[in-house]
């Protein structure tokens, strides 16, 4: 059966499920995450639910079907059913590993109480963070294992650049491939992924045990 993180690793390979209008249902890959993944015309499941419900489910939305694993009530649905918790469906974009040293000096921290850091923490086994003059740099292990990065620049050295060093960075750093995920409305945070060469994939919705 092929499983979420193979799902995932072909995608960053740019090698995506059929354009059939289908959904995949394939099994969580720890009891931390479940949720749907969009990509062009065919969406994934990841859950321990019975796959029935889940067909049964997104057959009673009221809207065309290739709309329906992303649909307020589908995923209010699945909330309800599995007792998580969920903030938002983001954007799912993807780097790929880049030679060369970072462009800006990191000095990488163990400790760390910045927000960014700690929610990290919450979210993401095997955390690394990094800080530069201004801003923040975390990487770890998020949904089904995959290597994910976010980063947090301080408000008073905004529309300098910054983020996009941060997450170019990010890619020096990585071994493998490298995923985001950003809010759609965040353009800002959108521009600087796209700007240092992360490509959009699709859209997710996580869904959190509480």
């Amino acid at each position: 059966m092929e499983t979420l993180r193979d799902i995932l690793d072909a995608a960053a390979r740019g090698v995506f499920p059929p354009s059939d209008g289908r959904t995949t249902v394939v099994p969580q890959a720890s009891d931390r995450d479940a949720g749907v993944l969009a990509f062009t015309a065919h969406a994934v499941v990841f859950t321990d639910e019975d796959p029935r419900w889940v067909y049964d489910t997104l057959a009673a939305v009221p809207c065309d079907a290739l709309a329906a694993p992303m649909n307020p009530r589908f995923l209010a649905a699945f909330l309800d059913r599995t007792g998580r918790t969920a903030e938002t469906i983001d954007a799912m974009l993807v780097g790929s590993p880049l030679p060369g040293e970072p462009p800006l000096p990191l000095m990488e921290i163990t400790d760390g109480d910045h927000p960014r850091i700690v929610y990290a923490r919450g979210r993401r086994d095997d955390v690394r963070a990094w800080t530069a003059e201004g801003g923040v740099l975390v990487l770890g292990r998020g949904i089904a294992g995959r290597l994910e990065v976010s980063v947090e620049v301080d408000e008073g050295v905004r529309r300098r650049g910054l983020g996009r060093a941060l997450v170019t960075a990010a890619r020096q750093l990585a071994t493998e491939p490298l995923w985001a995920q950003v809010a759609p409305g965040n353009a800002r945070s959108m521009r600087a992924f796209q700007a240092a060469g992360y490509r959009p994939v699709g859209s997710e919705a996580l869904l959190i045990a509480r």
